[in-house]
């Protein structure tokens, strides 16, 4: 059936800010489903609260409304576009669909005429409803685990009493496991039951007989409206059940299955994909498997929406479900669809794959003292990386070096646990860890067996590591002279990295690096197709592997390099990884703007990163994408394959701005601000000289590199002294400290957490007002896009702070030294591109905190706030294609924008929620208010003290 002629304006509700549980995943899925349905002629109109996404920007959608995600702005927004035919709610998560039903109960969308497309409420009602769902199941013949449902603390006492320990009790209607947990004692049972009724929105948990140790899966479903199903990936969980699927190491396609299991498994699926109602779209099954010869299965449960798991299921086959499903929801069949990546086959098409992927998922324990730090029923992992490789092996390595935790990847670099009773008990409690640990319980010698029987993990993963533990061993007896050709090639084709390699053979990377140049050992690139190479692909989306060479009859030697380097001028823009807290969305927004303004600029553009769930890592984003770690080793090699004319690194965050020294070394232009300036900038104390010289105050500070020099110094600065580490981001290991003793457990906690760093110590302004400041600069004009307040007193971390645009507490002449520091600052650094600066105002003086000449959290919510491109002018001033005075700066806000924090406090529920100098939100949205007057912002600065921790 051809798209329906009814449907000319379409609703799309986003996902509000980033949190635990639901992340940038769905702004993927939600920018996915607008470019689909504006390709189709349809007037798109977005609801959602975040300001840091570029799903929000005003080029994605024909009306962007950044405003709360209640019924109120759903019906504002209604009375506003009459016109609207449909809501399309399944791209936005759990937030979008709960809104979604609340507006259906109230009757919105009846009164407005819309009609809900994409997803059947009464699907979602069956799916959330875990005893309806239960009764549907066993009517179908679909085996589920023993379960019942309760409604009050007493019901649940008595279901407890039937099943026995351990047992599962999930809360209904909630997202990432919220509220969740495996209770393994009775006594544990009543405080975990309250909990699951409280954090339930309707009261109700399900308890479950628990499946321990059961191997878990994961089906990508498509349906349109013919009744034709496609099954996009089959995801097998590394972790068994008893971890939530977003905190699991997962692989695809699912290894451990036999073909008889497997197609028994889709054939459930899509059973219960029909059984549940009529809708077309996308849908997402789990199951769990025994891990006996009987591979008895299992259903877990049904989300008749795109999911997390869509993202990546996207990003591991090339295959576009969000985009796709869209396409589904507005009336097109699979067959009228064609195969985005071929080109020339049909979406009904099922995708196979002739590589490996592996997620890992990035957990931020660091930033919730206190937290229990096992991992279970419940989401706590803020983000994630994938490695893709012709082997799990090399896949694995690859998302290990992805993940930014100063690992080189599994082993081989001298930081894996040597403690039996260590090993055993990280083995036991699973935690964020457990990757490596695995390989470290191998090295000690532990068998197996008792590894398999510790952690359930399936046979086949653990016989993975031990051969790769063999390897390491093997080439642990050569030196960089004796090692053959064969061995380093097994070592590079099991992913192992040059400075592994060389930490196993007593030598520098480098040397290693030049060996293999010296064999021919080198990276080839291949394309990820989504039909294992049986059709030609037309999409340039690429990951790294090694291939011995081949002889043809002719004596040709050549291996097969899928990516083409073309005679165009290009530009390299390094992503930021995986998001983490201190480094989210913002950074992959910032990225993507840099690619389409470099293109405007006629530069062909190749974008680098490993995060599967954003859209700069969408297969048409840049003319290149390549799915690799923002690892030196792999950024080097693409770079000496491309010969691009430099390299972006402003744009990613911290992650990109670490590989500048290395970048300037090997003598890569790194485009816009030198690594000079931005060295300069990270160096507290240089670049206190340098405010020094241009008569700019900043606050009292020295710099020391041990306890003792700490202590000396505090007799200098006075208490309270603020601590903070160089080369960090997101406040990382900042603290405000009020004695001696203080300052001592602290200094040593940070020396041995990261050593050899300069620690700068500064006399902490009590009761001072923070504000900072965005500008782009080309060496010889500043233009500041906009000077924020912070609602809150300064020493808590900006991330966390409200801040508000613009400023509205200041004074003309605290703004006249805003602006002047600002300038002169930009112009002393030699910036070309962007710069953030942060300020102290005490006594109507202005001190200056930090700069940071690059992309800073701030630019998507200033852009937004004032309607104005920022990161598009910056990327061209930075390619030197304009200067500052080429632009009309014309920002729009009547009122005032506040930035608002928003926290994932609840999954750690005995975790200290002081705000402090350390960054420990997880997302953002934006408040729009007319005046001061408004109870909201009333509101934020009744309580702008109340969570200052020293």
């Amino acid at each position: 059936m051809p798209k329906r002629k009814d449907l000319k304006s379409i609703l799309l509700i986003g996902s509000g800010p980033i949190i635990i549980g639901q992340a940038c995943e769905f702004d993927y899925s939600g920018s996915q489903a607008l470019r689909s349905l504006r390709e189709d002629g349809i007037e798109t109109v977005l609801i959602n609260s975040n300001p840091a996404t570029i799903m929000t920007d005003p080029s994605m959608a024909d009306h962007v409304y950044l405003k709360p995600l209640t019924t109120k702005s759903i019906v504002e927004i209604l009375k506003k576009h009459p016109n609207i035919d449909a809501v399309l709610p399944t791209m936005g998560g759990q937030t979008a669909l709960n809104l979604c039903i609340e507006a259906d109960e109230k009757g919105i969308w009846e009164d407005f005429g819309v009609e809900i497309i994409g997803v059947d409420i009464d699907a979602i009602n069956i799916t959330e409803d875990r005893e309806k769902f239960r009764e549907l199941m066993l009517k179908i013949g679909i085996p589920m685990a023993p379960q019942a449902t309760a409604t009050s603390f007493l019901k649940g006492k008595e279901i407890a009493q039937e099943f026995g320990f351990p047992l599962v009790i999930r809360a209904s209607y909630t997202l990432g496991g919220a509220g969740a947990s495996i209770v393994y004692k009775p006594e544990n049972f009543d405080e975990l039951l309250s909990r699951g009724l409280e954090i339930s929105p309707i009261h109700e948990v399900m308890i479950d007989k628990a499946l321990m140790g059961w191997k878990e899966y994961e089906l990508e479903l498509l349906r349109d409206e013919n009744d034709n199903v496609v099954i996009i990936c089959t995801i097998e969980n590394m972790d068994p059940m008893g971890i939530h699927t977003g905190d699991s190491i997962t692989v695809a396609p699912a290894m451990t299955l036999s073909d008889r299991t497997f197609q028994k498994m889709r054939d459930m699926a899509i059973h219960m994909m029909r059984s549940i109602g009529d809708f077309a779209g996308g849908c997402n099954v789990q199951f769990a498997v025994s891990p006996d010869d009987q591979e008895d299965i299992i259903a877990i449960e049904i989300n008749p929406r795109v999911s997390r798991s869509s993202a990546l299921a996207s990003k591991a086959t090339g295959y576009p479900i969000a985009k796709i499903a869209s396409k589904l929801a507005i009336g097109y069949t699979l067959d009228e669809l064609q195969n985005q990546i071929t080109k020339s086959t049909s979406a009904l098409f099922e995708p196979t794959l002739d590589y490996v992927i592996v997620k890992i998922p990035r957990w931020n324990f660091d930033k919730f003292e206190g937290s229990d730090r096992e991992l279970g029923l419940q989401m706590k992992s803020v983000g994630e990386v994938m490695g893709i490789g012709r082997s799990f092996q090399e896949a694995l390595h690859k998302a290990t070096q992805s993940l930014e935790i100063k690992r080189n990847g599994l082993g081989a670099d001298g930081k894996g646990y040597k403690n039996y009773d260590q090993i055993i008990d990280k083995l036991t409690h699973a935690s964020w860890d457990r990757v490596f640990v695995i390989y470290d319980a191998i090295q000690m010698g532990i068998p197996l067996s008792r590894i398999h029987e510790i952690t359930k993990i399936d046979m086949w993963f653990l016989k993975q590591y031990e051969e790769l533990h063999f390897l390491e061993k093997e080439i642990s007896t050569h030196t960089i002279e004796t090692l053959s050709k064969s061995l380093l090639l097994e070592a590079k084709q099991k992913g192992f990295a040059d400075r592994q390699i060389a930490h196993m053979l007593g030598c520098w990377e480098s040397e290693v690096h030049a060996k293999r140049d010296e064999l021919n050992i080198n990276r080839i690139y291949k394309l990820v197709d989504t039909c294992a190479a049986e059709f030609k692909a037309e999409t340039p989306y690429y990951y790294s592997t090694f291939e011995d060479v081949v002889r043809t009859a002719d004596g040709e030697v050549y291996s097969d390099n899928e990516s083409v380097v073309t005679d165009k001028k290009k530009i390299v823009v390094l992503g930021s990884g995986p998001n983490r807290i201190g480094q989210g969305i913002e950074f992959d927004y910032c990225c993507v703007h840099g690619v389409l303004a470099a293109a405007e600029c006629g530069y062909e553009t190749i974008m680098i990163n490993c995060n599967p769930e954003t859209v700069s890592t969408d297969f048409d984003t840049a003319d290149k994408l390549y799915f690799e770690p923002v690892y030196w080793e792999h950024i080097y090699d693409i770079i000496r394959h491309e010969n691009p004319e430099g390299v972006i690194v402003q744009l990613g965050g911290q992650t990109a701005l670490k590989l500048a020294e290395k970048l300037n070394k090997y003598g890569i232009k790194i485009i816009g601000t030198s690594f000079e300036s931005l060295d300069l900038a990270e160096d507290r104390g240089s670049f206190s000289s340098l405010l020094k010289e241009n008569n700019i105050p900043y606050p009292e500070f020295g710099v020391a590199e041990t306890a003792d020099q700490a202590l000396a110094l505090a007799d200098e600065l006075d208490f309270p002294i603020l601590v903070r580490p160089s080369y960090v981001l997101g406040g990382q290991g900042m603290k405000i400290v009020i004695n001696k003793k203080e300052l001592e457990e602290h200094v040593v906690d940070l020396l041995r957490k990261i050593p050899n760093n300069k620690l700068l110590l500064d006399h902490y302004l009590d009761g001072a007002i923070e504000a900072e400041a965005d500008a782009i600069c080309d060496g010889e004009d500043v233009y500041i896009i906009g000077i924020m307040e912070h609602i809150e007193p300064c020493g808590i971390h900006s991330g966390d702070s409200n801040a508000t645009l613009p400023p509205f507490n200041l004074g003309d002449l605290v703004l006249e030294q805003i602006k002047d520091h600002t300038r002169k600052i930009a112009l002393a650094l030699n910036t070309v591109g962007l710069i953030n600066i942060q300020f102290a105002i005490k006594d109507d003086k202005v001190y200056i905190i930090e700069a940071n000449p690059r992309a800073s959290r701030t630019v998507p919510f200033i852009a937004k706030a004032y309607k104005e491109p920022y990161v598009n002018y910056a990327t061209k001033v930075m390619l030197g294609e304009k200067k500052v005075k080429d632009f009309t700066f014309n920002p729009q806000l009547e009122g005032y924008a506040i930035k608002q924090p928003v926290f994932s406090f609840n999954k750690f529920p005995n975790v200290n929620k002081k705000l402090g100098p350390e960054m420990k939100s997880t997302g953002e949205s934006i408040l729009f208010i007319d005046s001061l007057k408004d109870d909201e912002f009333y509101d934020l600065y009744q309580r702008r003290k109340m969570y200052l921790s020293k």
